[in-house]
């Protein structure tokens, strides 16, 4: 039982005097490699993380939800009135009314629930938190209510919740990850059709780990920033002639740019190559070769240094250092401006590099980050 669980367990205890009828977890997620490439119907690479969401839920009567979270000191309750208002319901519990509203106006008969959530996936640190939470409750209250809706269908709907309701416009990877996602594998999704392949990525099997390095830096202008990158590649599109700047290849690229102003041309490089790096990590992990991906992941981070713009120097710090202390290859995972850093280590050195970055960081003032080795973790899922 992971310590997510049993504190949802008695955060549901203590909130409502009872036993949950069950518990639901899903993982945070990074993303291996294939950034800002989601919403330009390219290809991403993410594998779900240990760090779980877990939600204790119990069913209620008629249509009220009453949601208590450990980060809040009270359990927050909405019936459908105030759920089939997008807007009414705000803060963190939005995030679980999005999932109930999106589940109403799909035609499914949502259980009313009382839930209790408990996480060890950090908020604001780009490991989608958000997304856990939502696929936590969507896999409670499906189960719950015996509802007909297929795995592979769970992260539109999820999705939905977030874009439509909570008003953050992410693509589908994350929901993708965080509920598709196999123990030892990366999940291969392309974002136009959803389809999936499961990659191995047997890190432990390499003598591998992958370090995570929450940057604590804090998130300058992301909101912003992001919406501007989302812009500029749909108007690079448009001016291109093509449905998404996936569709712009590798071979046609010195051509396309060659038709843009010098800030939109460097955004389209990072997206036309940055999806054929993912491409490049696939076939090496279909051929076992999990080592010789470390250069595609630095040179995705300096794509997104350079040409997207998108880092900041905690970010670049924790990346220089990892490299310098040894690590195979690292980069930024995130959409940007803050978050984290993943880095290809070999196993029996992620103390010593983690110790490298940390004392970078001291000597340049910054916060110190946190720092987790992690193997690829399964999905969304009930635990008992």
């Amino acid at each position: 039982m992971t310590d997510a669980a049993a504190r949802a367990t008695a955060g549901f205890r203590s909130a409502y005097g009872a036993e949950p009828a069950g518990r639901w977890a899903a993982p945070g997620r990074v993303n291996l490699i294939g950034e800002h490439t989601d919403y330009n119907d390219g290809f991403v690479l993410p594998f779900a993380l240990p760090l779980r969401t877990v939600a204790a839920t119990a069913p209620q009567q008629g249509e009220r939800w009453t949601v208590r979270s450990e980060l809040s000191d009270a359990p927050v309750e909405f019936g459908a009135a105030e759920v089939d208002e997008p807007g009414r319901v705000t803060g963190w519990v939005a995030y679980v009314a999005g999932v109930v509203w999106a589940l109403r106006e799909a035609g499914h008969a949502v259980p009313g629930a009382r839930i209790a959530i408990a996480s060890d996936v950090p908020v604001g640190s780009g490991l989608s938190s958000s997304a856990a939470i939502e696929a936590a409750v969507l896999a409670a209250l499906v189960d719950l209510g015996g509802l007909d809706l297929p795995t592979e269908r769970q992260p539109r709907l999820a999705q939905r919740a977030e874009n439509s309701y909570v008003g953050a416009p992410t693509g589908i990877m994350d929901q993708s990850a965080v509920i598709r996602c196999r123990e030892g594998h990366a999940l291969f999704l392309d974002c136009r059709d959803e389809s999936v392949e499961h990659i191995p990525f047997d890190l432990d099997a390499a003598g591998l780990a992958v370090l995570v390095v929450d940057s604590r830096a804090p998130h300058r202008h992301a909101d912003g920033e992001y919406a501007a990158r989302r812009t500029s590649c749909e108007r690079a599109a448009e001016r291109l002639g093509v449905p998404a700047l996936r569709d712009v290849a590798v071979a046609d690229l010195d051509d396309a740019l060659g038709r843009l102003d010098d800030e939109t041309r460097r955004r389209v490089r990072h997206v036309v190559t940055e999806d054929q790096r993912v491409l490049d990590t696939v076939a090496l992990l279909r051929a076992s070769r999990v080592r010789e991906i470390g250069p595609l992941l630095t040179a995705s981070h300096v794509s997104m240094r350079d040409d997207f713009e998108i880092t900041v120097p905690e970010i670049d710090t924790a990346v220089e250092a990892a490299l310098a202390a040894g690590a195979l290859g690292a980069r930024m995972t995130g959409g940007g401006f803050g978050g984290c850093v993943l880095a290809l280590v070999e196993a029996d050195r992620a103390s010593a590099v983690a110790e490298v970055v940390t004392q970078a960081y001291a000597e340049k003032g910054f916060a110190a980050p946190a720092t987790v080795p992690v193997l690829p973790a399964p999905g969304a899922t009930r635990l008992d």
